[in-house]
């Protein structure tokens, strides 16, 4: 049973000042676009981080989801994680039984993925998808067009190995998100709840009573994470966080770079 977390997706107010501060700042161009996200109201654009992707999406209309989900967050955390699996069909079935709602079903030829209500979620919107040919990491992705290798920069950006999804309830919401991947409950180092897979993890912190629950904080790992931190600041990316935590907000999210351990090449 493979499951990945294999995507973010952020969203913007407006997508091309994002897209120029993503390749000033880690040196990766578009991988792909995707213009069925108009039907949405939306425009995006896809990154390769690794084997793993990094999507920013903006509206384009008044009225949409992401539109309102901007205007409830006040920009900050973010939009959606998003799995890749070989049994969506079998979690469609598994979240209807907990009583979670599903959002949206995508159903195409090479592709089948279900996205689940954000408010059943907490946090973020979770979304589980199967692409044909996706049994190897650098195999199909559909979400992310037919090229997306082209763009792939392993010797820049090696992977996304976790997120912080915040919460006043850390214990809970791991419990209630691991009901719903159908994934144990681990603990880091630090006593942490986390949910570990195939590729990614989703680390669970708190925050005061009356904090939000979001997606706060993406961890990405690049050659040099002090290069990397002073582009964003070149860039103007306020610096947020502290110690090994310490990133940069871009798109609603702290972004945390960490040098990577092992060398990687193209």
């Amino acid at each position: 049973m493979t499951l990945r977390l294999r995507q973010i997706c952020l969203v913007a107010a407006e997508l091309e000042p994002v897209v120029d501060t993503m390749r000033r700042i880690f040196g990766l161009q578009v991988c792909h676009r995707d213009p069925a996200v108009g039907k949405y109201g939306l425009e995006n654009a896809l990154f390769v981080c690794g084997h793993q992707f990094l999507e920013v999406v903006a509206p384009t209309s008044d009225g949409t989801t992401a539109g309102r989900f901007l205007q409830r967050s006040g920009g900050r955390g973010g939009y959606m994680a998003i799995f890749d699996s070989d049994d969506p069909e079998r979690r469609r079935s598994h979240v209807q039984a907990l009583g979670v709602r599903i959002a949206n079903v995508m159903d195409y030829p090479e592709f089948f993925g279900i996205q689940l209500h954000p408010v059943d979620c907490r946090a973020t919107m979770l979304e589980f998808d199967r692409s044909r040919g996706n049994e190897r990491l650098d195999g199909a992705y559909w979400p992310a067009g037919a090229h997306w290798r082209d763009e792939q920069r392993l010797d820049l950006v090696s992977g996304l190995p976790s997120i912080d999804v915040q919460s006043p309830d850390a214990e809970g919401l791991a419990a209630h998100w691991s009901r719903i991947i159908d994934s144990p409950v681990l603990h880091d180092a630090d006593g942490r709840p986390i949910l570990r897979f195939d590729l990614g993890a989703v680390r669970f912190v708190n925050v005061a009573p009356g904090g939000a629950e979001r997606l706060d904080a993406l961890h990405i790992e690049v050659a040099d994470s002090h290069r990397t931190r002073a582009a964003a600041r070149a860039c103007g990316c306020a610096t947020e966080g502290s110690g090994d935590d310490t990133g940069f907000m871009l798109a609603g999210v702290r972004v945390v770079p960490h040098t990577r351990t092992h060398a990687t090449a193209r």
